[in-house]
């Protein structure tokens, strides 16, 4: 092969002597062939794809650009060059016609070259046009890497033809040096023209919203591009408005739609599979049963039926859901993006292991003082390059696996969105609607996580096999005690991860547990403050704690043992493996090149095997996740193939013949339900609780599940739940949904739902905010909103179910009339009333009477009266209460709120027990009892709400400028440092720098020994090694690694406990702080932000701080080291250190400034999405009635892009710092081994050798730094938000000087002195000026129109808010003297919500445990619960569930009552009591309260006014002060407010209403 090249050129090809002097130089040969076929060779591979995109498509006349004229300029110079030297050697081989037969020819070489060169730049013109017609800008990567390689296969011949010209004075062959000089400066001038970016107009201004799409190859490898978006982040903090546009293979639809394909077709497949091996299962089943066939028959009936029902059970239990689909749709999904980044992978695992080697030739080349010196700066310029490659492929693959870990979640998150819309109603129940919103955060985040490190799975393996190979030829079989080592310390690491996640578990359940109690205290902070309980649910919470932190201190100390062993994990391998290398045989010597290129190849291999376990351990979570999602993903779809919508019929509603159930083999709940509804009617369905009236409606709109029969409807649904459903939206969104706006319309909507009046208070009118829940509307004005968007929406039948009994008696008649009834918005429509209430029974065109499931009957209401079936039964139950009301029943104007009665006592029939009507009661369905709050919300809660949207608004914007201010100024960081540390201990602080800091000395002083050690080898050249040298080497290599060890122990423990302390004293300050605020701050904060600081920030503050502030401190040190060894052993290093470490600080300042706002906004756009979804879920009926889910679906999309822009720029974000870090860290190994080769003879090789180890290391040392840095800054925030809630305003104190005497109030006589207060400074007065005195024993009903000021009153006696001006006084003491809790504790209330927190009965009436037994059940017995408890198992240990919702609202009423006669003080307050009650439970709190509370003074605040109408006094309030107070046969006879109200509730006179 030689030989033909050297006769192809006419000159060697190869001498090995060319290199073997102190100037050396390529033979001319080797430069004319090799490297000029090599970036050609590489042109025409990549030919074909380049070629191929002229025939795609036609050119874009409009784009040719001057830099695309001028590129395409100079390669057709350079294929002028190249004919001109083809020229030139035909000149000199047949230019001499005269004379053709010369004597010596040119030799081949000179025809192909220029020839070759030709051809090329042809093809480049060609590949330049492609590119241009592909539209993609700038440059094809392929082509930048083919000029790069040109030139730099060009600086060989560059250099020997200047050499030789210089050295013969004279230039021997002048056309061809000429035509090489020219052509080499052209090919540079296009290399430099490739590095910029050929952008057409259209993509300049795509470009301006995302400049990735405009990036040349060169910007795009290096990040450049993004610089634009750091040096915005670092000016001021970034804004949703400053994220770029997202790719459109980033964006969901595209993500979603490529997914949902792979994923369907995986999901058949899977179930093909399974259902082969049930139907294999089932084969072998069927003839094991053969067998047994000789049982009696009936018997063997049975037993198979039972079995043949577990059977079924269990295998459907088991294999309800696909398996093992999801992993392979992800992979067939995105195999590209897989495939890239492995490659880039392999490529840089590779690489990794070039640098010893180097490292070890550069070692040997300071030894040895006979080498060339050019080698060692050839060694230092191969360090750089290999180092520099290998970044730029590490930050291609990271960058590759992070886009598609982002892209993984997406697919997950719009997957799990658009199955939520479709999925079964069993499936449904499966799963809470937090378990479904969990899939979807807690799920596609994990997924993500592992996608990043997926790659690891193969690449740690291959890590450790390579570098256990090149260790092999370093130490031969010594390495394997090191190995031992390492394998050892896997188990030991195993137990710990297991020991440490068991911890974690039990950690987690204390945290839910604090979390639930601090949840119920802020939802019932008011009950809390009346009942002055907050000691006691602060004891139990810290209590909570305490066992929570006491596991996090075991957890630490598990991690301080593992950080300790990953700490000596390195140390141990490398003495272990040196320790037997020298002992083994006398002739082992340690040389600098074996020791500090083993040391090289053990911190590589440090890392695969840290990865493993914890790559392991994630893979185990995300194996949860996968088989969560896959049940959710792969279940059922919601089946309405019952609901047909055939036009043909003439009926708008027909059932036929219809049987339905709510789970798949379940009992039927609708029994062969047969009815036609004509067009336009207005159909009322009556029955019984449980009779099945929800269930029809669900059936209607294909919620359950068929079991015969069809229904079929005709036109759209609108469809009004029986609890309203409110989306965070605006008001005027929430009644539009999604359509237009036609305002006439729109206003007559509004009219009828009587929300004018509504939308006056609030503060922007329909432009109103409505929180999450609907949380600033009451439960009426919901109801009102829901009816409003079915009344506005254009459709062919309305379903309402129940939408009045959540609004009080005058409203509803409103509603009925002005939008249900026959002349109403909606005559004329098809109208399905749900209804509990017997007035507007005789307003509809038809009732359908149900009873448990079945039609019982159906007719007009006359017809059906007259019948004498169930419906005449039930109404004549109510005819005492239709006489009381006299006549109302034909006026429905004069309704009053009894009217609106349930229809409770339809169920038991008359010769059950009486006591099963409580039962009933009790056994209410959740849905129900939630749906009778009464409507109107005293106006305390109205206006303190209405007035939180606005503070909630300024709040928000207060929150962002304050910490906007945060981000700007260092300063205040510091403040918030100092904080931490002074919560840490400064003693603690000390020390734990202290212990780290010798620790580093340890390691260096290790070090430094080694090299001492290595430098033995050339002491001892040709001597034997004295074994007490040898054995003293290898013992205070241990000792140093060792005390390293012990002190990141102790500095780990200490770590630990210090943190634990802080951790502890900022949560007590925090709860006690929050405890001890106004009212008014729970007003207008939404709890979720205090949540979140209970949750997330202490979350933080225990474990995120201690460990990234430890991380910190040991890069930092670590760095600090590494530099310290560098100038120790090339002191001329010290002079670079500067510039370095001032283009360091700048990276590091611009990105912190710009990732930690990125950060910010990734979690203000992540709530959107979760927030968005819960809501999806729990108003699914609605949004499916309405046919909504494509508005939906895209609504969700919108959001996730949302996060995506986010989330996008800072993975890129993270790589742009590793490149800029990666390069600063590249130059210093440059700079290291450069000075080393220059001051090579005063150099011994050991420090070169460790200088070089150190700086190669540095480069990741560098990049935690950084990453540290800028958590560290996220996390303190933490602290900070912790801190603010800390300092927050209090209340008065609890306890003061002055107490009242033991027995006060003796009389319970009440003194309102010229009493005024408003809710907040800022607002108008609630209360204006109000004088009155109540005597003792008095009972005093206040009454008032919604906003009178009712409620307002309440809070003034328990000082829940202060006065503004005049006083109260209860038996001649101003309650403003006395502590909160003297005051508190001497007033009882029955509050208006009854609360209750979980724990058991006993602790909800006595958290103090002041009280026996004896007394509670005494209490128990009057307030009608007795038989109740004592037939629960525990009794009165019974747990009650959050927010008591194991008991009827009925029950948790009397428990408030029981609350009340525990207390036994002289002041009763009854807030509408019994507003939220059924007539039964009514009854027994006002029975109780007439015989227990005789002796005391009673106010009671009423919306049915019947309560009150036996009271000494009734107080009218208006606008907040006293228009009329008087007994109430006085106040009748006056004809004044009173009596007006009287009239519109119906009520007659005093005595029809004396119960």
């Amino acid at each position: 092969m030689a030989a033909a090249l050297t006769q192809f050129c006419g000159s060697t090809f190869w001498n090995a002597s060319f290199l073997e002097r102190s100037d050396p130089d390529l033979p001319v040969c080797l430069e004319q062939t090799v490297l000029v076929w090599i970036p050609l060779g590489f042109l025409w591979l990549t030919a074909p794809w380049h070629l191929s995109g002229l025939f795609k498509k036609k050119a874009s006349s409009t784009h040719i650009s001057r830099l695309y004229c001028t590129k395409q300029l100079l390669v057709a110079l350079l294929f002028l060059t190249s004919i001109a030297g083809l020229a030139v050697t035909l000149a000199k081989d047949y230019g001499n016609y005269r004379d053709p037969s010369p004597e010596k020819q040119n030799p081949g070489v000179l025809y192909t070259n220029p020839a070759l060169y030709c051809a090329s730049w042809l093809l480049m013109l060609l590949s330049q046009e492609s590119v241009r017609r592909r539209g993609e800008t700038g440059e094809s990567g392929a082509l930048f890497l083919f000029w790069i390689l040109s030139v730099l296969c060009g600086v060989f011949p560059f250099q020997t033809l200047l050499r030789e010209a210089l050295r013969q004075d004279s230039v021997s062959d002048l056309p061809r040096f000429t035509l090489f000089y020219i052509s080499y400066g052209l090919q540079v001038l296009t290399l430099i023209m490739s590095s910029f970016a050929d952008v057409s107009q259209e993509t300049r201004e795509e470009a301006k919203k995302n400049p990735e799409t405009s990036a040349s190859f060169l910007s795009r490898i290096t990040f450049n591009w993004f610089n634009s978006m750091v040096l915005n982040g670092y000016k001021r903090p970034l804004e949703v408005e400053d994220l770029w546009d997202l790719n459109e293979s980033d964006k969901t639809q595209a993500i979603f739609s490529e997914f949902e394909k792979t994923m369907n077709w995986e999901v058949k497949k899977a179930w093909k599979k399974q259902n082969q091996r049930r139907k294999q299962g089932l084969q072998s089943d069927t003839q094991a049963n053969r067998l047994a066939k000789s049982h009696s028959q009936d018997v063997l009936v049975m037993e198979e039926k039972g079995e043949q029902k577990k059977k079924e059970a269990s295998s459907e239990k088991q294999c309800e859901f696909a398996q093992s689909w999801l992993i392979p749709s992800l992979v067939k999904t995105f195999p590209r993006v897989l495939l890239e980044s492995a490659l880039f992978k392999v490529l840089q695992d590779l690489l990794v292991f070039v640098s010893p080697q180097i490292l070890k030739l550069m070692v040997s080349f300071t030894q040895d003082k006979s080498i060339f010196e050019w080698k060692g700066y050839l060694y230092a310029v191969l360090l750089v390059l290999v180092a520099v490659l290998q970044s730029m492929l590490l930050q291609q693959y990271f960058q590759r696996c992070f886009v598609l870990g982002m892209r993984v979640r997406t697919a997950i998150m719009a997957a799990v969105y658009k199955k939520a819309l479709v999925v079964s109603n069993a499936a449904r129940k499966e799963s809470t609607v937090g378990e479904i919103v969990n899939l979807m955060s807690a799920d596609a985040q994990r997924f993500m996580d592992v996608t990043n490190f997926i790659h690891l799975l193969w690449s740690c393996p291959l890590q450790i096999i390579v570098s256990l190979v090149f260790l092999w030829e370093e130490l031969g079989p010594s390495v394997l005690a090191g190995l031992a080592t390492m394998i050892l310390l896997v188990p030991l690491n195993g137990f710990l991860a297991v020991r440490s996640k068991t911890l974690q578990t039990k950690n987690m359940k204390y945290k839910d547990q604090r979390m639930k109690l601090m949840n119920e205290i802020l939802n019932g902070i008011k009950i809390l403050k009346i009942y002055a309980w907050e000691p006691s649910f602060e004891a139990q919470i810290l209590g909570i704690r305490e066992k929570e932190l006491k596991v996090m201190k075991s957890f630490s100390y598990l991690a301080s043992i593992s950080m300790f062993i990953f700490t000596c994990a390195p140390f141990l391998v490398s003495l272990a493996s040196f320790a037997v290398f020298v002992s083994i045989s006398s002739d082992n010597i340690l040389t600098a090149e074996k020791a500090f290129t083993s040391i090289s190849l053990f911190n590589i291999l440090r890392f695969p095997l840290a990865m493993l376990p914890m790559l392991i351990s994630s893979m185990v979570q995300a194996a949860v996740s996968v088989k969560r999602l896959e049940k959710f993903l792969g279940s059922t779809d919601l089946d309405d193939s019952a609901v047909h919508h055939d036009p043909s019929f003439n009926t708008a509603v027909s059932f036929c013949d219809a049987s339905f159930t709510w789970e798949k083999n379940g009992e039927p709940v609708l029994k062969n339900i047969s009815l036609d509804i004509k067009p336009g009617s207005l159909i009322a369905v009556v029955g019984a609780v449980g009779s099945g009236k929800s269930s029809m409606v669900s059936a209607m709109l294909g919620e359950m599940e068929n079991i015969r029969g069809h229904i079929n409807i005709k036109g759209s649904v609108a469809y009004v739940p029986q609890q309203a459903w409110i989306q965070n939206a605006t008001v005027r969104d929430n009644i539009l949904f999604g359509s237009v706006l036609e305002q006439e319309r729109y206003q007559c909507v509004l009219e009828a739902c009587a929300l004018l009046p509504d939308l006056a208070l609030l503060p922007g009118g329909d432009q109103t905010e409505i929180g999450e829940k609907g949380i600033n509307l009451s439960g009426g004005q919901k109801q009102r909103v829901s009816l409003a968007r079915a009344a506005y929406s254009h459709a062919d039948l309305y379903i309402l179910d129940d939408p009045l009994s959540a609004v009080d008696a005058h409203v509803g008649n409103h509603l009925f009339e002005k939008v249900v009834g026959p002349h109403g918005l909606l005559k004329g429509k098809t109208r399905v009333l749900v209804t509990h209430g017997v007035s507007f029974l005789p307003h509809v065109d038809e009732i359908v009477v149900l009873v448990n499931g079945e039609l019982s009957e159906i007719g007009s209401y006359q017809s059906l009266q007259a019948s004498g079936g169930a419906f005449s039964e039930f109404l004549s139950t109510y005819a005492s209460e239709g006489n009381r009301k006299e006549g109302g029943a034909q006026d429905v104007s004069g309704v009053g709120e009894e009217a609106v009665m349930l229809l409770d006592s339809l169920e038991p029939q008359a010769d059950d027990p009486p006591e099963d009507v409580v039962k009933v009661i009790l056994k209410r369905e959740n849905s129900l009892r939630l749906s009778q709050r009464n409507g109107r919300v005293s106006t305390q809660k109205r206006s303190s709400r209405a007035g939180s949207v606005v503070s909630a608004q300024k709040d928000q914007k207060g929150q962002r400028l304050i910490e906007k201010e945060n981000v700007e100024t260092g300063q205040v960081k510091l403040s918030v440092y100092k904080k931490y540390m002074h919560a840490l201990g400064w003693g603690y602080s000390s020390v734990i720098v202290l212990a780290y800091l010798l620790q580093n000395v340890a390691f260096i002083g290790q070090n430094l020994w080694l090299s001492a050690w290595t430098n033995d080898a050339v002491a001892y050249m040709n001597e034997t090694y004295p074994a007490s040298l040898r054995d003293m080497r290898v013992g205070v290599f241990g000792v140093l690694g060792m005390t390293q060890g012990v002190l990141v122990f102790i500095g780990t423990l200490l770590m630990a406990a210090g943190a634990i302390s802080a951790s502890r004293i900022l949560h007590s300050r925090l709860l006690h702080n929050i405890l001890h605020v106004p009212m008014c701050f729970f007003d207008t904060t939404p709890s979720g932000r205090v949540v979140n600081r209970f949750a997330k920030d202490i979350l933080t503050v225990d474990e995120a701080i201690p460990m990234s502030l430890r991380s910190w401190l040991v890069c930092f040190l670590g760095v600090l080291g590494t530099l310290f060894v560098i100038c120790l052993a090339t002191p001329f290093f010290t002079a670079v250190i500067i510039p370095l470490a001032i283009f360091y600080y700048f990276v590091q300042r611009f990105y912190v400034a710009t990732s930690r706002q990125l950060r910010r906004l990734d979690s203000v756009s992540r709530s959107p999405i979760y927030s968005h979804f819960g809501e999806t879920v729990s108003g699914l009926s609605v949004i499916r009635a309405y046919g909504h889910q494509e508005r939906f679906l895209q609504h969700n999309e919108m959001t996730i892009d949302k996060n995506q822009q986010c989330v996008y720029p800072w993975i890129v974000s993270n790589r742009w710092l590793a490149v800029r870090l990666e390069f600063v860290g590249n130059l210093v190994v440059f700079f290291s081994a450069l000075f080393a080769v220059l001051s090579r003879d005063s150099l011994d090789s050991g420090l070169v050798g460790l200088s070089i180890s150190y700086a190669l290391n540095v480069t990741q040392t560098l990049n935690w730094l950084v990453r540290m840095t800028s958590e560290l800054e996220t996390n303190i925030v933490a602290v900070e938000r912790v801190c603010e809630y800390t300092e927050l305003e209090n209340e008065a104190s609890w306890v003061t000087d002055v107490h009242p005497p033991p027995h006060w109030p003796e009389d319970g006589k009440i003194q309102f002195d010229n009493y005024k207060f408003r809710y907040r400074p800022e607002l108008d007065l609630v209360l204006n000026g109000i004088t009155c005195d109540i005597n003792s024993t008095e009972k005093i009903g206040i009454v008032g129109r919604t906003g009178a000021g009712k409620s307002s009153l309440t809070n003034c006696l328990f000082r829940i808010i202060e006065a503004a001006e005049g006083r109260i006084l209860i038996d001649g003491i101003d309650i403003a003297t006395l502590g909160l809790h003297d005051l508190r504790q001497k007033l009882t209330i029955i509050p208006q919500d009854p609360v209750l927190f979980s724990g058991s009965l006993r602790r909800n009436l006595d958290p103090f445990e002041s009280f026996t037994d004896q007394e509670i059940w005494k209490a128990m017995e009057l307030s009608h619960l007795k038989q109740f408890v004592g037939e629960l198992q525990e009794g009165l240990n019974h747990e009650v569930t959050e927010g008591g919702e194991n008991l009827s609202v009925g029950q948790r009423q009397l428990l408030c009552l029981a609350r009340a006669l525990l207390r036994k003080s002289r002041i009763l307050i009854l807030d509408e009591a019994t507003a939220a009650v059924d007539l039964e439970t009514d009854n027994l709190i006002q029975t109780t309260i007439r015989a227990e509370f005789s002796h005391c003074t009673v106010l009671t605040i009423a919306h049915r006014l019947h309560t009150i109408m036996d009271s000494s006094r009734v107080m009218v309030l208006s606008a907040g002060k006293i228009v009329e107070f008087d007994t109430p046969r006085q106040l009748l006879q006056k004809q004044g407010y009173f009596y007006a109200m009287v009239k519109d509730a119906g009520i007659a006179t005093v005595d029809d209403t004396a119960l």
